[in-house]
């Protein structure tokens, strides 16, 4: 009879045997999914890029080389809180539509005055008045693919015009941006994280499950290196019946992957949501997934023989278990030190490998330090409490800490994912504001001289004729500088009048402020007579009229600090700025018909606002706390199972003697206390350490993005009490397992 035909045999007579091996597997699938569809976040945001590289909207793959064909631009225009990719063309020259290579997903190019629109636009624009929306685009002649979209509810409209029509900023290319997509940065990082804090869990419930009927495995097969198998023999018995468990849990796992992937295409990021073939993995990474899992839990499985092959006389008998050393303590600061190296030479060394690789040494020093935690906690009870249930708890935790750590060890990730998250959260929400000069309500477009005249023009007339009474105006952009050439000193100043800044900017002016003649507003009175106005920062300046006068106001906000307001008639006579903002005012009734209006003559330069600026940050930290939840329930579960299955085994390996405690009279909700106590108080302890590593990581990982301080918000003890309840909810089936121990016959050991 060969090694499987034994395992095979075992399951089927052993009915714990069977239970430990389903468990198994089903942890095994968990993990493969788990891993499968995390690893394949980088290549589903490179696939959705990859669609979408064709509207330039990172200035990617732009074809310069060549014969230039068409003016090409690309921007951001919004509706209803909505992004819409507006992507401008112009044929060229001599060229035509048939020698343009057009993108999968776009049927054709659109002449002037007409537009190509995704699905979903096209939805728009049918609900909605051409005022409100379609008369910013033109004549929609056709639909754009999924192949061509990022996510299938994005809205992006191709504009056609003629060459004299497109923004000073268009680009003549040879076609439209081609190559290869980058993956999401950010998403990258964040499967990197979530690989490392829920594959963890996944193999301590995989450890967990093996470990139900553990003290039985090592007697009979103790037993049979007793009776003349070699070390080998007894090692693929393991290894054959590890592996069944675990092979088959990796074939679930990667059956469970599709419909994992089809979950997630339901979760949106970056504003959309996915097509289900986003989620392709390439087949030799899926491979490698499906094997090294299995493959690790075998080795763990060949690993835990090391005293059955070495001196099987003493697992069938008891055996003094050796004390554990003080210096796992030191795991600890160990890893921290390399993670806080890796950390500070992020930046110099251009990637984040080796903060990963701080990461994953953190999380692997809690097996280290763990144990040694729950010792101490037991000590601490033999010493000071005299309770039955206090005792026994307390004796168990010292004198097998290991096996006892294994019950938290899930709970300890989970709580160290949640606190590292929950730090850089409201810290990421702090930062969330800034963005231009203006009120919240006023839209604005940035142009140049040249065109600024004509955007005004057509804007105030579009505006007459939607019956609209706000009016466009041109805000200078000039500088207030110190000094000569390179060793200038200086700030920004916009050049408008008293009362268009009394109603456009967030200044905070008032009608008082705009008497007296000309001025300059700003945080401080500025001595005049030292400042001269130029056009840029290194060119001709020329020094502010006599007779205007500086006066300092206070300013609402910070980030207004630096920028100065400028009356027009204070600036030398001839002097036109270079750079142009048209800023026009709205109201929540009248926006989208204003941005409307705006949007015609800017001819694909972008028409923004502070509101508009403020929810792309808030759209960013949605997707942040979406994950943080996602990441946070997953991890809960998957503590809370390996706890619950850990307890479990905790009983089934002492089987004999909760039995032998009941047949002498203790009752079964004194050992049922004891067993709470051993699982849900070195939880305790490890969860609220496991806040304070989280905490100080998220510290380190913010540093990398920004060295100001962060924030602390009191949801950071929300991951410590839900790590407690998680121990307590685990630690819930010691009662039905005593009972079952006390149901069965003590003969069937």
């Amino acid at each position: 009879m060969n090694s499987l035909q034994i395992a095979l045999r075992v399951l089927k007579v052993d009915r714990r045997t069977r239970t430990s091996a389903i468990l198994t597997a089903i942890g095994v699938a968990v993990a493969t999914g788990l891993v499968l569809l995390l690893a394949t976040l980088p290549f589903a945001t490179q696939h959705r890029e990859q669609r979408a590289l064709w509207q330039g909207e990172h200035h990617s793959g732009y074809q310069l080389d060549g014969p230039q064909k068409i003016l090409f631009t690309s921007s951001k225009d919004y509706f209803d809180g909505q992004q819409i990719m507006r992507v401008d063309v112009a044929l060229t020259g001599g060229a035509t539509p048939g020698s343009i290579q057009l993108p999968a997903g776009v049927p054709q190019l659109p002449g002037p005055g007409e537009t190509v629109v995704s699905p979903a636009l096209g939805r728009l624009l049918q609900a909605h008045s051409a005022d409100q929306l379609g008369d910013r685009f033109g004549k929609p002649v056709g639909a754009l693919g999924e192949d061509g979209l990022r996510f299938p509810e994005q809205l992006v409209a191709l504009v056609g015009h003629t060459p004299d029509a497109m923004p000073e900023n268009a680009y003549p290319i040879a076609g439209f941006p081609a190559g290869k997509a980058s993956a999401d940065g950010l998403l990258t990082l964040l499967s990197w994280v979530g690989i490392i804090v829920l594959l963890v869990p996944s193999l301590v419930l995989v450890a967990s499950s093996a470990r139900l009927t553990a003290a039985r495995r090592e007697r009979r097969l103790a037993a049979i290196r007793l009776a003349g198998a070699t070390p080998g023999q007894v090692t693929n018995m393991v290894a054959a019946e590890t592996t069944l468990s675990a092979g088959i849990g990796a074939v679930l796992g990667l059956l469970i992957s599709p419909a994992l992937h089809g979950l997630a295409s339901f979760v949106p990021w970056a504003g959309g949501t996915w097509l289900a073939s986003d989620f392709a993995l390439p087949v030799g990474l899926t491979v490698f997934i499906a094997v090294a899992i299995p493959v690790l839990v075998v080795l763990a499985g060949i690993l835990g023989l090391r005293r059955v092959l070495k001196n099987p006389l003493f697992a069938t008998g008891g055996h003094t278990k050796k004390p554990l050393h003080w210096w796992r303590l030191l795991a600890l600061p160990a890893a921290g030190l390399f993670f806080l190296v890796a950390v500070t030479t992020a930046k110099d060394s251009g990637g984040i490998t080796m903060v990963m690789a701080g990461l994953f040494l953190l999380v692997g020093s809690a097996a280290i330090v763990g144990p040694w935690v729950t010792s101490a906690v037991g000590g601490t009870f033999v010493r000071i409490w005299r309770r039955p249930s206090s005792l026994l708890a307390g004796r168990r935790l010292r004198d097998d800490p290991k096996s006892a750590y294994r019950a938290s060890a899930g709970i300890v990730l989970a709580v160290f994912a949640g606190s590292m998250a929950l730090t850089l959260l409201p810290t990421f929400e702090s930062m969330a504001g800034g963005g231009r000069s203006f009120q919240d309500s006023v839209l604005y477009v940035d142009t140049d001289a040249q065109h600024a005249g004509k955007i005004v023009d057509q804007a105030n007339v579009s505006l007459a004729k939607y019956g609209q009474s706000e009016k466009a105006v041109a805000v200078g952009e000039i500088y207030l500088v110190q000094g000569e050439s390179s060793h200038r000193s200086g700030h920004r100043a916009l050049v408008m009048t008293c009362a268009d800044a009394v109603k456009l900017t967030r200044f905070g002016l008032t009608a008082e402020n705009c008497t007296g003649g000309p001025a300059v507003f700003g945080e401080s009175a500025l001595d005049l007579a030292q400042y001269k106005i130029a056009d840029n920062w290194e060119g001709p300046a020329s020094p502010v009229k006599s007779g205007t006068r500086a006066e300092a106001i206070h300013l609402p906000d910070p980030d207004l600090a630096g920028t100065s307001i400028i009356d027009p008639a204070a600036l030398p006579d001839g002097f036109t700025p270079q750079y142009v903002t048209v800023v026009a005012p709205t109201t929540d009734a009248n926006r989208e018909v204003v941005r409307t209006a705006l949007a015609a003559p800017a001819a694909g330069e972008e028409v923004g606002s502070r509101d508009q600026y403020l929810f792309n940050q808030q759209t960013e930290l949605g997707d942040l706390r979406r994950v943080t939840v996602i990441g946070l329930v997953a991890a809960g579960i998957l503590a809370g199972c390996s706890a619950a299955v850990a307890t479990a085994g905790s009983v089934m390996d002492r089987r004999r003697t909760f039995g032998a405690l009941m047949a002498a009279g203790t009752p079964v909700r004194v050992l049922a206390r004891a067993l709470r106590m051993e699982a849900a108080l070195p939880a305790l302890v490890a969860t609220i350490g496991a806040g304070i590593v989280g905490v100080l990581v998220g510290v380190g990982l913010y540093s990398m993005v920004d060295p100001r301080g962060i924030v602390l918000s009191p949801w950071l003890l929300a991951p410590v009490v839900l790590g407690v309840g998680v121990a307590l909810l685990g630690a819930s089936v010691c009662t039905p397992a005593l009972k079952r121990v006390q149901a069965e016959p003590l003969a069937e050991e």
